[in-house]
């Protein structure tokens, strides 16, 4: 276990990124970038109104900026000249590519939403500031969660007077499974998982919430040799599990079902067809650039389909299953998305020997889904088990935080 904020000071200063190993952040002549980005910045703030300026007067026009002078300054003109500008000028839109280019090749800057790993991997900004910021202080001015503990206990408790069991799923963040690619040493530092998300998984225990650690699954799994140099557990251009990753939690959580007696193996036959596909990852999409994404390949991967043994179609729901799924886009890569049938939802009904109903909301595992099932109670009927998976990050940044939902 490390220090409060789950990483060493080091680390933290450092987690901005590099992209490899002797990245901007570890080597080479800082002044020498910054004058280059100077050069940069002068050329984007003159090139563009200088430009902007010829291309009118050509067109037989006066330069829009003029209108600075012709009308009084107050606020509503400045920023309908504003508006205006931005939306005449034909350059900016690749001075601003340009400029965020040359940020990112020179100081690894991927923007408000992503930071940039080493040897091509990025990550979602969210999950490393959960990673390494501590938690603000209760009644502290930063905006309040909710209580992610009292809502979960008071779900299990509204299941329990139904007859109906929570399995509770938390999909670790992809920074707490691999800290050595976002930053030199940090696997190195200790266990890589925020003492808040450690002292959750306390206490869920402890009030009795019976949960599937895919933290400990997944560093055994590393320690195998499922490192990111063979067998990579999550995507390295996106936020989340890698085929090989998914298969495995619905492993563990198909096994933590049937060992406790809740559930008893089915006997549909499924089998898998192995499809190929090349992914783009959203984190580098959130970078919103596409001379960056150039940069990077597109991922190549093969997802293993799951069908139906007897007319080899492809894996389908069944609303009366007695197991329901509730989830974000952990569940929905590769399950609803390319290509289809091939994510955790379909391997845990491959597993178990039973199709299962699902409830999916991609990003919003902490509450909104939650709510979706308030507005379909027949969801409920029949279910002996619910599994809930939620990542790791909305433990602290959950869409509409963690409120308790009543169940009707």
């Amino acid at each position: 276990m490390m220090g409060e904020s789950g990483l060493t000071g080091r680390t933290k200063q450092s987690f901005v990124g590099v992209r490899s190993e002797g990245g901007p952040s570890e080597r080479g002549a800082p002044q020498r970038k910054h004058v280059f980005l100077i050069g940069v910045f002068l050329a984007a703030i003159f090139g563009v109104g200088l430009s902007q300026a010829a291309v009118e007067l050509a067109r037989g026009r006066w330069p829009g900026v003029l209108d600075l002078f012709r009308k009084a300054p107050s606020e509503a003109n400045l920023r309908a000249l504003e508006k205006q500008l931005d939306e005449a000028c034909w350059l900016a839109p690749a001075v601003r590519r340009a400029v965020q280019l040359a940020q990112f090749v020179v100081l690894a800057d991927c923007g408000e939403k992503a930071v940039a790993g080493r040897n091509g991997w990025l990550f979602y900004r969210p999950e490393v500031q959960y990673l390494v910021e501590r938690w603000p202080a209760p009644g502290g001015p930063a905006a309040d969660p909710g209580d992610p503990l009292a809502a979960i206990v008071d779900f299990r408790d509204q299941l329990a007077s139904r007859g109906i069991k929570l399995l509770v799923v938390p999909a670790p963040n992809k920074a707490s499974v691999y800290p050595e690619m976002l930053c030199a040493g940090a696997g190195s530092a200790g266990r890589p998982v925020n003492p808040a998300t450690r002292k959750i998984l306390s206490e869920l225990a402890r009030a009795g919430i019976e949960v599937v650690d895919l933290f400990e699954v997944f560093a055994r799994a590393k320690a195998e040799g499922g490192s990111a140099g063979s067998a990579p557990l999550y995507l390295a251009q996106d936020t989340h599990w890698s085929p090989d990753g998914m298969r495995l939690a619905a492993e563990a959580v198909a096994e933590r079902l049937l060992e406790r007696g809740w559930i008893e193996r089915g006997k549909v036959p499924y089998e898998v067809k192995p499809v190929p596909i090349s992914r783009r990852g959203d984190v580098l999409a959130m970078i919103r650039n596409p001379w960056i994404e150039r940069l990077f390949p597109a991922e190549e991967m093969v997802c293993a389909q799951v069908v139906s043994a007897d007319r080899r179609e492809p894996y389908r729901d069944d609303p009366g299953s007695p197991v329901l799924v509730l989830g974000d886009s952990f569940l929905r890569i590769y399950q609803g998305d390319e290509p289809g049938s091939a994510g955790f939802i379909a391997h845990l009904a491959r597993e178990i020997g039973l199709p299962v109903a699902s409830l999916v909301n991609d990003g919003g595992a902490s509450t909104l889904v939650r709510q979706e099932l308030y507005r379909r109670p027949e969801l409920l009927a029949g279910k002996r088990v619910v599994v809930w998976e939620f990542v790791e990050r909305d433990l602290r940044f959950g869409t509409e935080g963690w409120q308790k939902i009543p169940l009707r």
